[in-house]
């Protein structure tokens, strides 16, 4: 210290003293700074789906708390602090805070695991935090397929889950999850479209969709108590991202063929049949008529969808407009719809939130006439020429048959429907833990039909030559329409909070919802040609017939949940719920469905931790009842049908009322209660994946006709009443692997499967229902009885065919009595299976329904730089169909298959398997019966995004142009149309008048700006 000059001491002192200024100058600002609130959302990737259970973290600190069921979080902390967010599933994500409140955060998924984000009833959650059976179908697979709704892309795609389509355009698929679970009450799943409850998404365009998530069991469908019984499947649409406004065109426009025709016989093949049935000689003449090639064609189909997004951190917005057509592949049929959404959001501080979804879609069905038209074609002579000059050929020369071309071209059937379906939020977060939010929904459709027949007589002076039963003296007209509104309301609090090792959400509410339907009817005759004069006004007011109905309900409920999370490791939920149904007897409205699930995260043990095998291994195990009342309002309650004739003495009539039915006034609910036992598991980093569930499905108090002593005025002597049980039990199987070749080629694999068993176990002294007629001489073809699944087919036994007289006269019961006395060499030899010398209905025998006891699914993909193709197949095995075409046979005359005309019995040709020319009127029997197993290739797309390099140049995001084809290639044994067969229950799979099965090629485009 004495070396240093005075000078430098001075120096050293001022700075010190310098820096003492500027400490004391900026200390009561920095002492001053306080930490900020930050608010956002987390979500996953590029959608707008929140993430539940998300931590995020000060960096460097302790300071954290966790998203609530929506996503959202708030914490405080300074304005330069990182935030770090972090999830099992998903890939960390650390973000400086640079004085930002607002930090809304997209995580991208961690292959490694199966933490995905599910939306669940009533809110979200990790896929890894779920103890239900569930899962999930991302939008962008299915926007790929040229279909009308979502549900028809699901196909093959969910374990489980069996989506039996049609081809007819405007059409809904018939959609079972988990085997077919009732009778007589209603089969469909619920749809839950961004919190509105439906039975239809045929208004949603496919392109608007997020996400779809199907519930599978009890325990993940109570929640909806009286709607679960079915499945539920949820609907997300897309919604606004902040950010600058993006737009995107997707569409595609191709071609629909028929696919999987029948072939007839032709005019020769057709004359020999017949005059072998008849014995009486027939001319082939020089026509040949393919009736069917005269109603179907190729139609043009096309699908197009445009949408708008962005936003900001106080409001986002989505907008969008579809608009589809669907020719179809029968002349005179076409569909089209139009659709629009507006989905938006509002932020308008930390505490409060609101939103709305809406979407409005108009749909205009031309409908042909195909019912008839079908049967026609399967049955007219190809002799008649479709189209002779100016008029219509003949068919009715040959027998009671109407020109297929006539049926469709003689009438005007249009059905017009508008839709509007929507929901509004509001959300508030009075504290980071604690969620109330109220949304209500509402679904309006309006439904306008008209059908116009026209007048045709048979006079050869007139332009139509109409014979048989196509002759229609009077023009006619019939108009309906349809109102039904349905209303539902939810409010709910959500309580979400993390302690150490353990996360519980708690949620609690209640829900309310309404469904009132007006109908009327009105008919009259001598309406005029013009169709700008097609009004009821128009005709005779002397045959003017009207008629209307209605119905309305009502439901109440209580909802509870509870999840609870302890250190990543060990699951618990509970769940109950408590409805009311105005469709019950009030002792008994109140149904009650609760359900419990544990799951257990076996990856997340310590001795789990040096293995190098399974990135992620839960087993789960459930157990719920779910309920369903899905039966007419008016089941319970007798009514009194007026304006009867009673004869009292003399025989004069006089008008009264009279009770002409029986019901059961103590009906109630339909239950079914499940138990789940699933594995799911992700390996080998992510690259394969799986899930294994076993199921054991009890339906019980199915409604069902018991027999009762008749009563005055009673005409069935049954009742409606709870009387019946069913059961499915079975095993789903999903398997998936993800590979990369090289940085540049990239595949994929996945596969799932269903075995389900299906059964009546219990009737309870309730009838067998017959059901599923198939023309005068076959009443019926199914049975539902116990032991038997549902809809099974109750036929007689075909032998083989009988060769000669002494087959027909050796063919005895035990006491010697000639069963079948008068066949005749070429007809069927049916089983007599009570042993009493005779063939009736009492020797039918089961022989197999049209339930599937597996199906399947398939799925490949591969990546080559901007080159991407995707494959799907789809079959079931192990089910039969009914050809109710061939049974429908009424005439000696009747055109026969060309396989009949061939493969038929001849004397000496030993076959057993087809019957001698006949003229028809066959009992119902296993000749009918077929196996309905197939397997389909159900979509290959291949597209290619155009290099991102080029598309800058012109200020274009992104462009993908790609091919695809739907339905490909169909193998299957069942020699008619198509082994598809949309149906109730009870009378499903018999092929009388199905709609084809289509093939589809078309080109696409999707651009985003």
């Amino acid at each position: 210290m004495e070396n240093i000059s005075l000078h430098q001491r001075v120096g050293r002192r001022s700075v010190m003293l310098a820096y003492l200024l500027l400490f004391l100058f900026f200390q009561p600002a920095l002492a001053g700074r306080a930490p900020i609130r930050i608010t956002g959302k987390v979500t996953d990737g590029p959608s707008s789906v929140g993430l539940p259970g998300i931590t995020v973290q000060v960096k460097g600190t302790s300071t954290g708390t966790v998203t609530d069921a929506t996503g959202a979080y708030s914490l405080q902390a300074d304005d330069n602090a990182t935030l770090v967010f972090s999830s099992i599933g998903y890939t960390s994500v650390e973000i400086a805070v640079g004085g930002r409140t607002v930090i809304n955060v997209p995580l991208a998924e961690d292959t490694k695991s199966l933490a995905e984000v599910v939306v669940v009833g009533y809110g979200t959650q990790r896929k890894s935090d779920v103890t239900g059976a569930t899962v999930t179908i991302k939008g962008d697979e299915l926007v790929k397929q040229p279909v009308l709704t979502a549900t028809q892309a699901l196909q093959g795609k969910a374990a489980g889950v069996q989506i039996i389509s049609s081809g007819q355009p405007g059409s809904s698929p018939v959609v079972r999850i988990r085997g077919t679970g009732t009778a007589l009450a209603g089969t469909a799943a619920l749809f839950v479209v961004d919190g509105v409850l439906t039975d239809d998404i045929s208004n949603i365009n496919t392109a608007d969709i997020v996400n779809v998530d199907v519930l599978k069991d009890a325990s993940a469908t109570a929640i909806y108590g009286s709607r679960g019984a079915n499945g539920v499947i949820i609907i997300t649409t897309k919604r606004g991202t902040v950010g600058k406004m993006t737009v995107n065109y997707t569409g595609n426009a191709g071609f629909r063929l028929p696919a999987n025709l029948v072939k007839m016989a032709n005019a020769a093949e057709y004359a020999n049949y017949v005059s072998a049935a008849s014995g009486n000689i027939v001319s082939p003449g020089t026509n040949s008529t393919d009736w069917y090639s005269q109603i179907l064609r190729n139609g043009f189909q096309q699908n197009h969808g445009l949408s708008i997004n962005g936003g900001t951190d106080k409001s986002t917005y989505f907008l969008s407009a579809g608009y589809y057509t669907d020719q179809g592949i029968v002349i005179d049929n076409v569909y089209k719809r139009f659709s629009i959404r507006a989905n938006n959001d509002f932020t308008f501080n930390k505490y409060v939130k609101v939103g709305m979804s809406a979407s409005y879609a108009n749909g205009d069905n031309q409908i042909a006439n195909l019912n008839t038209a079908y049967n026609d074609a399967y049955r007219a002579a190809p002799l008649i020429q479709s189209i002779e000059g100016s008029k219509y050929g003949n068919t009715s020369v040959y027998q009671n048959v109407g020109n297929p071309i006539l049926d469709i071209k003689n009438n005007n059937n249009k059905a017009t429907d508008n839709r509007l379906l929507g929901s509004a939020y509001l959300e508030i977060k009075p504290v980071e833990w604690l969620t109330f939010r109220s949304n209500m929904g509402g679904d309006w459709v309006n439904q306008n039909s008209r059908v116009y027949n026209y007048q045709f007589n048979n006079d050869t002076t007139t332009f139509i030559n109409a014979g048989g039963n196509q002759r229609n003296p009077n023009s006619n007209l019939s108009v309906g329409n349809t109102r039904t509104f349905h209303w539902t309301w939810d409010n709910l609090l959500t309580f979400n909070r993390k302690f150490d090792k353990h996360s519980l959400t708690i949620l609690a509410g209640t829900t309310a919802e309404q469904y009132t339907l007006t109908s009327f009817t009105a008919f009259r005759k001598d309406v005029p040609a013009a169709q700008n004069l097609w009004y009821i006004g128009t005709g005779n007011a002397n045959t003017s017939t009207n008629d209307g109905t209605g119905d309305k309900y009502t439901r109440n409920s209580y909802i509870g949940r509870l999840n609870y999370n302890y250190n990543d490791k060990y699951l618990f939920t509970a769940t109950i719920r408590a409805d009311a149904s105005s469709r019950f007897p009030s002792q008994n409205r109140w149904g009650y469905f609760p359900s419990v699930g544990a799951g257990w995260l076996i990856s997340n043990e310590s001795f789990m931790q040096n293995q190098h095998i399974f990135d992620l291994l839960k087993v789960r195990a459930s157990w719920g009842r779910v309920g369903n009342d899905r039966i007419p309002s008016d089941s319970y309650t007798v009514t009194v049908q007026p304006n009867l004739a009673y004869p009292f003495g003399g025989g004069v009539a006089t008008p009264g009322s009279a009770i002409t039915q029986i019901k059961d006034p103590n009906l109630k609910w339909e239950t079914t209660e499940e138990a789940d036992l699933g594995v799911e598991f992700t390996a080998l980093n992510g690259r394969l994946s799986g899930e294994i569930n076993y199921y054991d499905k009890k339906a019980r108090d199915l409604l069902i006709n018991v027999k009762v002593p008749s009563v005055t005025g009673d005409a069935d002597g049954v009742v409606l009443t709870n009387a019946a049980s069913i059961r499915n039990q079975g095993l789903e199987f999903t398997l998936n692997w993800r590979g990369k070749i090289t940085n540049d080629l990239s595949y994929r694999i996945g596969g799932n499967a269903t075995l389900n068993k299906n059964s009546v176990i219990g009737l309870n002294g309730g009838q067998p229902i017959l059901d599923g007629g198939v023309g005068a001489n076959q009443q019926y073809t199914t049975r539902t009885d116990n032991g038997q699944p549902v809809g099974s087919f109750y036929v007689l036994q075909v032998l083989g065919v009988f060769q000669n007289d002494a087959d027909v006269s050796g063919y005895k019961n035990s006491a010697g009595q000639i069963i079948q006395p008068s066949a005749n060499p070429g007809d069927f030899k049916y089983q007599d299976t009570n042993g009493d010398g005779k063939i009736d209905d009492n020797d039918r025998e089961f022989a197999g329904s049209y339930q599937p006891k597996a199906y399947f699914g398939i799925s490949l993909g591969l990546t080559y730089k901007g080159l991407d193709l995707s494959i799907d197949a789809y079959g079931n095995v192990g089910n039969q169909v009914y050809n109710g075409k061939r049974g429908f046979r009424q005439n000696v005359l009747d055109n026969v298959e060309r396989s009949m005309a061939y493969g038929r019995w001849t004397s000496g040709s030993g076959i057993q398997t087809e019957p001698a020319a006949n003229s028809g009127n066959l009992q119902a029997s296993t000749y009918f019966v077929e196996s309905g197993n197939f397997a389909r290739i159900n979509n290959a797309t291949l597209g290619y995004k155009i290099p991102q390099v080029i598309l800058d140049k012109v200020k274009v995001s992104s462009v993908r142009v790609f091919v695809t084809a739907q339905n490909i290639l169909t193998i299957k044994k069942y020699s008619g149309f198509t082994a598809e067969l949309p149906g109730n229950p009870t009378s499903q799979g018999i092929e009388l008048n199905a709609y084809p099965t289509t093939q589809t090629y078309a080109v696409g485009l999707n651009v985003g700006f």
